[in-house]
């Protein structure tokens, strides 16, 4: 499997939760493979990597994968209704960005400095 497919992999095992970045991915890969837990061969343009027996063995001996706990308890509904709001605003900044005057984007920067200040007045409990 390469790295790409790793992060594919464990997003779809944590139900979206987490998404390593390739830029933590691959040095993991690295060490583990300096490790001697891994090995890699170039396939196709590819770099796949594989479990060495002893990978194998500390795979088993390891705690449980860090994928299982990354998506339990999450309101996935809350979390989709967050992530559609925080895009609907970027998509309206961004076309006050690339459209408006000088002065309606300073209203819009205006707006999302509010907006920031507002929701942390939400956790201080505060209107």
């Amino acid at each position: 499997m390469h790295g790409y497919e790793m992060i594919r992999e464990i997003g779809e095992r944590s139900d979206g939760a987490w998404k390593p970045s390739p830029g933590s991915v691959y040095p993991t890969l690295q060490m583990l493979e300096d490790e001697g837990l891994i090995t890699s061969a170039s396939e196709g343009g590819k770099k796949l990597f594989t479990l060495t027996d002893a990978g194998r063995a500390e795979a088993e001996e390891g705690p449980d994968a860090p994928w299982e706990e990354a998506g339990r308890g999450v309101d996935w509904d809350a979390v989709n209704e967050i992530r559609q709001a925080g895009f609907g605003l970027m998509e309206a900044f961004g076309q006050v960005w690339k459209t408006g005057s000088a002065e309606q984007r300073q209203k819009a920067v205006g707006v999302i400095n509010e907006a920031r200040k507002k929701l942390y007045l939400i956790l201080a409990d505060e209107d």
